[in-house]
């Protein structure tokens, strides 16, 4: 970055000198609450929270946990601009930093796992990872997964350390896959897809390290118009192509942010594009939230 620029995520800047001021592994910008469980991850058809896979290793019970709950962590920044963003209100205010200790004292012991999203915690990924740690030190001998929702941009190394810190507490790692074509996925992001498929194809290498719970899952937006059965099966058959059991979760759009002015996913489109990534060889594909498709159109 040049002196005086501020990064795509709005949350650095370079002094005249170039030198680089924002976030740091012990500040970030967040918010965080406790949701108890089961709740409506997009992984909670196949996670220990949601179902008790993993069982008793790493879930308190043989079913839904609850009784327990979930440090929902929002970090107020993001490497992407998405038109169709459900949770632009962030970009307003950032917020003061704030500690990475805060989080880990925040975990009690009812509290099963960590799940970071946003925005996007791959912005502020040094400072996630310390306070996943911190926190880990602090529940040693008893079970608190680490789970992260994210557009997968982040630098492979740290990608790399996310998906260790998943595996090893039984946690997952959700991508959000939001098109398939790359002139597409710039014109909805304003960024290429070109690196959260090659960090998602690397952390899938992985999956053998610990089948289940499944350590990746992912998902995509069907905006209508834009997101079709088309997108959908080219997502499918990459994901297919690495391996065919990882979780795939369609979820439908309401309207928000610049794209205010289209329609909610219909049944039909949400139910077609289910249809698509099946053929296209994936096993484990759902709508992931029903309730706000629209009438078909």
């Amino acid at each position: 970055m040049a002196p005086g620029e501020v990064s795509f995520c709005g949350l650095r800047r370079a002094d005249d000198e170039g030198h680089l001021h924002g976030p740091s592994a012990g500040q970030g910008h967040f918010d965080w609450y406790h949701d108890p469980l089961p709740t409506n991850c997009v992984a909670d058809w196949v996670c220990p929270g949601g179902t008790g896979t993993g069982y008793p290793e790493f879930a308190y019970s043989p079913g839904p946990e609850r009784g327990y709950k979930n440090l929902a962590v929002f970090y107020r920044a993001c490497g992407f601009d998405c038109l169709f963003c459900q949770n632009w209100h962030f970009r307003q205010d950032a917020g003061r930093a704030r500690p990475a200790q805060e989080l880990a004292d925040a975990v009690d012991s009812r509290t099963s796992c960590i799940c970071y999203f946003g925005g996007d915690p791959g912005a502020q990924l040094p400072h996630a990872l310390r306070a996943s740690r911190l926190a880990r030190d602090k529940a040693s001998g008893r079970i608190l997964r680490i789970c992260w929702e994210t557009n997968g941009s982040m630098n492979p190394a740290l990608a790399d350390e996310m998906m260790s810190l998943a595996l090893a507490s039984g946690g997952c790692v959700k991508f959000d896959l939001k098109a398939w074509d790359e002139g597409l996925h710039v014109a909805l992001t304003g960024v290429t897809n070109r690196r959260t498929l090659e960090n998602f194809e690397r952390l899938a290498a992985r999956i053998a390290e610990r089948p289940e719970p499944p350590p990746l899952v992912a998902s995509t937006l069907l905006v209508p118009g834009y997101v079709d059965e088309r997108e959908v099966a080219g997502i499918a058959r990459f994901i297919s192509r690495l391996n065919s059991d990882i979780p795939y979760a369609l979820l439908g759009f309401h309207p928000d942010f610049y794209m205010h002015d289209l329609p909610p996913t219909s049944r039909r489109h949400a139910e077609s594009c289910v249809r698509a990534a099946q053929d296209a060889g994936l096993k484990r594909v759902r709508i992931g939230n029903v309730h706000v498709l629209g009438a078909d159109y």
